[in-house]
């Protein structure tokens, strides 16, 4: 059996980023297991610009990004194992790979960082009524058959949910000579950034319809036409409201599932809400020495806040390893989602090893104006910030500062929360 100090499944941004922190904090015996003949994830189909802004501090398309990492990576001498899928994840971490030059074959791991990324929920999960024919496609996949085969999925088409991945689709289908009719979405709001909103859509005249879904497909070789229903507060289809829209294509855009087959496997605490792994303040999990980071860990909308959180993920791996992380860590804190928070990502944290500032990031569970974004240690409030508007489709952000933990010892529970005042 082979022995490494760290081992990262994944090599899209996530797992880079944290390649590159864990051999900058010290520990160069690093491997990047990827199963795809690529590194850079699924960066690599999005040819838009639009990344980069908070990294970089300019503008990049998805290839531009990613390549910045693997230049990195390749330039401190990352060991990165193309072609090699992670089959099993033990709690004693030891790592079950296969691969065509060696079969299969296992690693054990002083850490392993979790880097696996999402995957799109597929039509099955929708139940919407009509036949299975052709020309229904998840979103990511339409966009890798344009940007990456250079097939068109189709002509005239219609998108449901407002993913961003489902809006960049929009305006990119368009460029292509196809024809959108709609984007519907099942939400009184959009699930995507705003500038998504008036970049992808509202720049190309294509209608966004709130609380609308595709209530029955037409066709069984191909698709032929769909039906768009408004929905009530229960998100049924509203009988009389079908409006019917001829096209040959369906794309959903209905929302991403973090991969966590492997994290379930080796038991790892997920959370029902985000259904990623539940981690404290280094983004350790449950299970010593296994550290999760990127969409597998929540479902991020910029690439740069996965690098961000990633380097965190790869410098803590590096100190555990390393026997930096000392027994007084033990002492965990709850952080606490109320008041229409959805949910915190760490969801503890240990004020002995915390950074003298701890970014925490959530989502909220509605759209929200002229709101405030409050942070209680204990009964003490120590942040009270206004928000013009909050949305459940932009992730946000609060620093805990070390200070404020530090000075309350007593404290047995941080909570996060909205308030009118």
């Amino acid at each position: 059996m082979e022995t490494r100090d760290i081992v990262i499944i994944g090599g899209g941004p996530a797992g880079l980023a944290a390649a590159i922190a864990a051999y900058d904090a010290g520990c160069s015996d690093v491997v990047v297991l990827e199963r795809d003949t690529l590194l850079g994830g699924i960066l690599n189909q999005c040819i838009h610009n639009g990344f980069g802004l908070h990294t970089f501090k300019e503008e990049l398309t998805g290839p531009e990004y990613a390549a910045r990492y693997v230049a990195c990576a390749e330039e401190l001498g990352v060991e990165c194992r193309l072609g090699s899928m992670v089959v099993d994840v033990s709690s004693d971490r030891c790592v079950t790979v296969v691969n065509p030059e060696r079969g299969l074959y296992s690693i054990q791991a002083k850490a392993v960082v979790l880097a696996m990324g999402c995957r799109e929920r597929p039509r099955g999960a929708l139940n919407i009524p009509g036949f299975r024919p052709a020309g229904i496609f998840s979103a990511g996949t339409a966009q890798r058959l344009v940007n990456i085969e250079g097939q068109m999925p189709g002509r005239k088409v219609v998108i449901l949910g407002s993913g961003d991945i489902g809006l960049i689709m929009a305006r990119r289908m368009t460029l292509e000579g196809a024809q959108v009719a709609c984007v519907a979405e099942i939400m009184p709001y959009s699930g995507g950034l705003k500038r998504n909103i008036v970049q992808c859509l509202d720049d190309f005249g294509i209608p966004l319809l709130l609380s609308h879904t595709v209530s029955r497909i037409e066709g069984k070789k191909r698709v032929e036409a769909v039906w768009v229903s408004e929905v009530d507060d229960q998100l049924r289809p509203i009988p009389g409201t079908e409006v019917r829209y001829p096209c040959d294509t369906l794309l959903l855009s209905v929302g991403l599932l973090p991969e966590n087959e492997l994290s379930r496997e080796a038991g790892v605490e997920l959370s029902p809400i985000t259904r990623g792994p539940v981690v404290d303040d280094s983004l350790q999990t449950n299970v010593e020495g296994i550290f999760a980071c990127g969409n597998v860990l929540h479902v991020h909308d910029l690439v740069d806040y996965v690098s961000q959180e990633a380097a965190v993920a790869g410098e803590s791996a590096a100190r555990f390893v390393l026997d930096q992380v000392q027994e007084s860590d033990s002492t965990q804190i709850c952080l606490c989602a109320e008041g229409g928070v959805r949910y915190t990502v760490p969801t503890r944290v240990c004020p002995s090893r915390m950074p003298d500032k701890l970014t925490i990031r959530f989502r909220v569970a509605n759209v929200y104006r002229d709101t405030f974004v409050s942070m209680y240690v204990g009964e003490d409030r120590v942040l009270h910030r206004r928000k013009r508007v909050m949305a459940p489709g932009e992730m946000e952000e609060v620093v805990l500062k070390k200070s404020d933990v530090l000075a309350r010892p007593d404290t047995s529970s941080i909570t996060i929360t909205l308030e009118g005042e």
